[in-house]
């Protein structure tokens, strides 16, 4: 027998498996436990006070002047995003311009409507047949051709479309120069150096990069917007706020209306949300 034989056996033996002790976290344990208790004193709260006249919640839930109103701040939502967005890109474009007139025109159009508050904005607009009772039209310092009423011309809707377009500008331009700064600078040198057309390039090389930064705060954006169109009631337009308000001014039911209310808007801004993500990973693929 070997030295190399006697030492077989050992070579052959297995060491014992090793024991997965799991890591004990009883702190953990107490605030999930915590978090359980309130959320069950919270929805005991709201099933059984009878103080939040559930059916009267359900009675105008889907009333039909309740659900005109929301359709109507879908509509003051989906015209002050469109258009002041496509307005925030140009001024973001502007804000990026070697052009200094251009850079500084737009850098104070931000400082002026991000600096006055959106009911003041609104208000203005509004009252703008207090300052011009009529808009003319015709050559810059010139002869006018044909004028017309400012009151014919701006109407509440018009006056709270037109307000809260160009304040959401401001802050899409923003979102918008951030998220096309984020795109590396040697991106823009090699599609300079192949050659390719401005326009094209920002099109199809700058801004599709840029669309990761941007969604995620132009969602944050539209979110806020759904709920900021609530501050329109001072025009007196039958949006979701308003149209509540004077259900309750009728019926005294304030709580259960003021529920349909945030109902409605947290319906909205959860489809918001959805919707936000979804495009974040259309424009995030190959990205992570």
């Amino acid at each position: 027998m070997t030295v190399s034989d006697l030492r077989a056996p050992e070579l052959e033996r297995e060491d014992p498996p090793l024991r997965v002790v799991t890591a004990r976290r009883p702190l953990r344990l107490v605030a999930v436990l915590v978090v359980l208790v309130l959320l069950a004193m919270a929805g005991n709260a709201l099933v059984t006070n009878p103080a939040w006249e559930w059916e009267v919640v359900g009675e105008y839930l889907f009333a039909p002047s309740v659900v005109r109103s929301v359709a109507l701040t879908l509509e003051l939502t989906a015209l002050a995003i469109v258009f002041g967005f496509l307005l925030g890109t140009l001024l973001a474009l502007a804000r990026l311009s070697p052009n200094r007139l251009l850079s500084n025109v737009a850098r104070g159009y931000v400082w002026v409507f991000r600096s006055v508050p959106l009911i003041l904005q609104l208000l203005f607009w509004y009252n703008l047949a207090l300052l011009y009772p009529r808009l003319t039209f015709g050559v810059p310092f010139g002869p006018s051709f044909f004028g017309i009423g400012t009151m014919d011309l701006i109407g509440p809707l018009t006056a709270a479309v037109l307000g809260l377009t160009l304040h959401e500008a401001a802050y899409a331009a923003e979102i918008v120069r951030g998220g096309l700064l984020s795109v590396d600078h040697g991106q823009r040198e090699a599609a300079a150096a192949l050659g390719i057309p401005p326009v094209r390039r920002l099109l199809r090389i700058i801004l599709p990069q840029a669309m990761r930064s941007i969604v995620p705060n132009a969602g944050n954006q539209v979110v806020g917007l759904v709920k900021g169109t609530s501050v329109v009631y001072i025009m007196a337009l039958p949006e979701l706020f308003y149209q509540v308000q004077v259900i309750y001014n009728r019926n005294g039911r304030v709580m259960a209306l003021l529920l349909v209310a945030a109902i409605w808007y947290l319906i909205l801004t959860t489809v918001l949300s959805v919707a936000q993500h979804y495009v974040e990973r259309h424009y995030g693929r190959g990205h992570r």
